[in-house]
C-alpha cells in the first residue's frame, strides 16, 4: 500500500512541479515580447521621423536640433501664435516656426501634436484604437478635425496593426510631458478670433 502511495504521489508532484514552471515563465515571456514590441515602436517612431516635427528644435553646439528633453512633446505652449504667416510673393507656399512645431500654408496654421503619455495634454486618454483610427482617418481621434500638413497621413495610413501597436506602446513607454498645444488656426485667422 505504501509503495502504491508513492507511486501516485511523484506524478502529481512533478504535474505541479511543472505547472509552477511554466506559470512562472509567463510573465518574463511577456515581458520579452513587451520589451521586443517597444523596441519596434521605438525605431518605427525614430525612421518614420516623428521628432522632426513633434519634438520641438533648439539651437545646440551642431546648428538646430531636436530638445530631447522634451521629446514628442508638440509645439511649446509657450510659443504662442496668433495668426497666419504673412508669405512672400513667388514661389513660397509655407512657412515654419524656428522649434518646427507650427506650419503655416494655404490651410492656416497647424500645430504638431503632444504624442507623450501625458493625460491631460498628450495622448494619456487614447486607446491604441483611438491611435489607429486617428492616422488612418486622417481625423482627429478618428473622428474630429481633420489633421493637417506637413502631417504625412497618406504614408502613415499604410503602417499595419502590429506597427501601430508597436509605435503605441513606445509612446506609453516614454516620459509624460504637460504642455497644452493649441488648437489649429483656420487661413485668414486670428487666436482670438478662434477662441470665440
Amino acid at each position: 500500500m505504501n509503495r502504491l502511495k508513492q507511486t501516485c504521489v511523484w506524478p502529481v508532484t512533478g504535474m505541479f512541479l511543472l505547472g509552477a514552471i511554466t506559470l512562472a515563465t509567463e510573465p518574463a515571456r511577456a515581458a520579452d515580447s513587451d520589451a521586443a514590441k517597444v523596441a519596434r515602436g521605438k525605431y518605427l517612431v525614430t525612421t518614420s521621423a516623428c521628432n522632426d516635427c513633434h519634438t520641438p528644435w533648439h539651437v545646440g553646439p551642431a546648428g538646430p536640433e531636436p530638445d530631447m528633453s522634451r521629446m514628442l512633446s508638440g509645439h511649446p505652449e509657450s510659443l504662442v501664435i496668433n495668426q497666419p504667416a504673412t508669405l512672400p510673393a513667388g514661389p513660397w507656399t509655407l512657412a515654419a516656426a524656428p522649434t518646427n512645431t507650427a506650419w503655416s500654408g494655404a490651410w492656416g496654421v497647424s500645430f504638431t501634436a503632444n504624442l507623450t503619455p501625458d493625460a491631460e495634454t498628450g495622448l494619456g486618454k487614447w486607446t491604441q484604437a483611438t491611435f489607429m483610427q486617428a492616422i488612418r482617418t486622417g481625423r482627429h481621434m478618428g473622428r474630429g478635425r481633420q489633421i493637417l500638413p506637413p502631417m504625412p497621413i497618406a504614408m502613415y495610413r499604410n503602417f499595419t496593426d502590429e506597427d501601430f501597436g508597436a509605435i503605441f506602446a513606445y509612446l506609453r513607454s516614454i516620459p509624460p510631458i504637460k504642455n497644452r498645444v493649441p488648437e489649429p488656426l483656420p487661413p485668414g485667422a486670428t487666436a482670438a478670433a478662434v477662441e470665440k
